[in-house]
């Protein structure tokens, strides 16, 4: 059984978790998981979720994206657990500061996206083996219909008005007449102008196909599950106290050349 430390309140680490799982073949193992997202019940119903480790009967115990904890204050308990951690981008200066004095135990890690030197070097220093990975998510299909530009964000209120925002300027600089806007998102926020199309849905990668324009932030699932369509995908890095959304954003730009 895995236990997968994933803390954080937004669908991201669960989403990566779930695509690790199937791209390693293991999606269909049991996994409790130790997270304060209140999304949980709704991407993974079938996972128990539990508020710490402690007490958790697993053989292997998974981390994500942070190495010590999104805060440092990740303690693993005494036990023979096979430690996996899934590493994404982070603002390295930043989180360096909170790791402990004790470096953490890591058996193998997963790096999912190019990451800076100093984060690698440190993950190659406390990890028994480093590969990367390519996730995979599970199959799904559109749930909805989609005409014209997709906006994809999970919030917060503001930020998701700041897209909406965006996609408006940007159609007019281009001189596209009033295209139809669809927002998929947790919830539609009170100031979204009554015009644009609200859906609540989970996943919303597969609504990319059909979509003449795709506009979201610099989130590590949003650019990566958007990843097919990059020519129509157009990203708004926001500021996050540890995902580097705009380094991100910019290795985007640069594949573009």
């Amino acid at each position: 059984m895995i236990a997968c430390y994933a803390r954080g309140a937004g669908l991201g680490h669960l989403t990566r978790v779930r695509a690790a799982l199937r791209a390693l073949g293991r999606d269909g193992e049991p996994v409790t998981l130790v997270s304060d997202s209140p999304f949980a019940a709704r991407v993974v119903p079938e996972w128990p979720v539990v508020p710490s480790l402690s007490g958790v009967e697993a053989d292997e115990v998974w981390i994500d994206a942070f190495p010590a904890g999104i805060n440092g204050e990740l303690e693993v308990p005494e036990g023979g657990f096979r430690i996996v951690h899934l590493a994404r981008l982070l603002r390295w200066p930043v989180y360096e500061k909170l790791l402990p004095d004790v470096r953490p135990r890591i058996d193998v890690t997963y790096i999912c996206e190019p990451l800076s030197r100093a984060h690698e070097d440190y993950l190659r220093a406390v990890s028994g083996e480093v590969r990367t990975l390519e996730l995979v998510d599970p199959p799904a299909e559109p749930s909805v219909e989609v005409e014209g530009w997709l906006i994809v964000h999970s919030g917060p209120d503001d930020e998701i008005c700041e897209l909406v925002a965006y996609a408006a300027d940007m159609a007019a600089a281009e001189g596209v007449r009033t295209p139809r806007f669809t927002l998929v998102a947790p919830r539609r926020p009170d100031d979204l102008p009554v015009e644009v199309v609200h859906h609540d849905v989970y996943p919303a990668w597969p609504l990319g196909a059909r979509a003449e324009r795709i506009v979201t932030a610099g989130g590590f699932n949003a650019v990566r599950q958007f990843a097919p369509w990059r020519e129509r995908h157009r990203i708004m890095p926001f500021p996050r106290r540890l995902d580097d959304q705009f380094a991100r954003a910019a290795r985007v730009r640069a594949l573009e050349g």
